[in-house]
């Protein structure tokens, strides 16, 4: 019986991680069609080039930094060399359980992904080898130490220390809220802060391709079952409640977002929808296991209406963050984050009560140090790690690169070929396929204006 338990159990993840595997190309369908039509390669490549960098350290040293025994016992860092190279992971369970080698690969992607949705907040003017650079030294000094904080539970027999959020704190993070979301967030505007503002901003180009934008938004909303669901870490009742809290969530985050749209700027747009939807997916990602299904919507409404303000704070404070990595990741994630505090539901899969359930204020408190503990470190290292990147050789790109595109200047390539379309062009334009493309663009959105 335990063994056909272990073998569901890791059919269940092994699925779940081709999910997730998805979102990698979601990401960067979703943040390509919101750039310009001169930077929709070099969005591309900040995202998969993330995976490679992050899937190289990840394999040498970055699964041991998470989840290897904690250095001293502090909760602070695992020990980078318990697993080094994952050698270790090419052994079977010695009784019926998960094999390490799914669950690493289960977590390199959260890895990965992490660091790729910081690129949305530099979009359009960072150097391509530094935000590689920068991709490896931030999983380093960054992510792995704050997975181990949230991911690294002890082990049952207490010979395996864990994080310090985990278990001494017991803040609840079932899929990534502080470790994902608010450390991306947050990263994305120290970075943002450092690099500096585009030429255009505050008039940033529209998004070139919003069909691509969604797609992209509805292969996250895929992959993000498997994002949430795999945490679980089961094919049981609990990847169940967390299925089904992710899905309603998403559906009140689309409508919260689609009505705040509607009263402020008199249109529920398409790009408005798929934010909303992505919003409520943050904002959910630490709740799923420990709200209920109403609980979710309550959770997925609320970051629609509260991410559609935030995103609009970088034009109050002026600061560019490129495709709203800070409005979406760090708001919706902080949302999510401190929310359990209220509604946790001790009939859900955490089984534990918040303040609105009779619980009181102790998982508030915990919840709001695990955010405050993740928004103060991450945004220290990353203004430390941007600077020095800075000192040696620059992270912006130049004015001629950032005017004419990414794609050309860095990659010597364009997303669509025009020149052989049968597209005439007013007097005036020009005739090079990218200068065509955004002419279209302009005409087609003047003529539907």
């Amino acid at each position: 019986m335990e063994q056909a338990v272990a073998a569901a159990d890791t059919a269940w993840m092994l699925a779940a991680f081709a999910l997730v595997s998805l979102m990698v190309a979601g990401l960067a369908l979703f943040y390509g069609g919101m750039v310009s039509v001169k930077n929709t390669l070099n969005m591309a490549m900040m995202i998969f080039g993330a995976l490679a960098v992050v899937g190289v350290l990840w394999i040498v040293v970055g699964y041991s930094a998470s989840f290897g025994d904690s250095l001293g016992g502090a909760g602070l860092l695992g020990d980078p060399l318990e697993y080094f190279g994952s050698e270790k992971l090419l052994d079977a369970p010695t009784t019926p359980g998960l094999p390490p080698a799914v669950f690493s690969a289960f977590q390199l992607l959260f890895a990965a992904l992490t660091v790729a949705l910081i690129a949305g907040a530099v979009a359009d003017r960072m150097k391509f080898g530094s935000w590689m650079v920068f991709a490896g030294i931030w999983a380093l000094l960054v992510y792995f130490p704050v997975a181990h904080w949230v991911f690294a539970f002890d082990s049952k027999d207490g010979s395996v220390r864990g994080g310090w959020i985990a278990n001494d704190l017991k803040a609840i993070d079932f899929a990534g809220g502080t470790a994902v979301h608010i450390n991306a967030g947050i990263a994305g505007l120290a970075l943002a802060l450092v690099l500096g503002k585009r030429k255009v901003f505050p008039n940033p180009p529209r998004p070139h391709n919003l069909p691509l934008t969604m797609l992209g938004a509805g292969i996250l909303l895929f992959g993000w079952f498997g994002f949430n669901g795999g945490s679980a870490l089961s094919a049981g009742n609990a990847a169940s409640v967390v299925v089904l809290n992710t899905l309603a969530a998403a559906c009140a985050g689309m409508i919260g977002w689609l009505v705040v749209e509607k009263f402020r700027q008199g249109h529920a747009t398409t790009l408005g929808a798929a934010s909303g939807m992505i919003a409520a997916l943050v904002g959910i990602t630490p709740a799923c296991g420990a709200v209920s299904p109403l609980g979710a919507l309550i959770v997925g409404v609320l970051s629609g209406v509260v991410c559609c303000f935030a995103v609009s704070l970088k034009f109050r404070f002026g600061f560019d963050d490129s495709l709203d990595v800070v409005g979406i990741h760090l708001a919706g994630g902080i949302l999510g984050t401190v929310l359990i505090g209220f509604l946790a539901d001790p009939g859900a899969p955490n089984g534990v009560a918040g303040l609105f359930y009779g619980g009181g204020v102790d998982q508030l408190w915990r919840q709001t140090v695990a955010a405050l503990a993740v928004l103060a470190y991450t945004f220290v290292m990353t203004i430390a790690i941007a600077k020095g990147l800075q000192l040696f050789g620059g992270i912006r790109v130049d004015d001629e690169s950032e005017e004419s595109g990414l794609d050309l200047a860095v990659h010597s390539e364009t997303a669509y070929v025009l020149d052989h379309l049968d597209v005439p062009a007013k007097t005036g334009e020009p005739a090079d396929p990218v200068a065509a493309a955004e002419a279209i663009t302009t005409r087609a959105v003047a003529a539907a204006e």
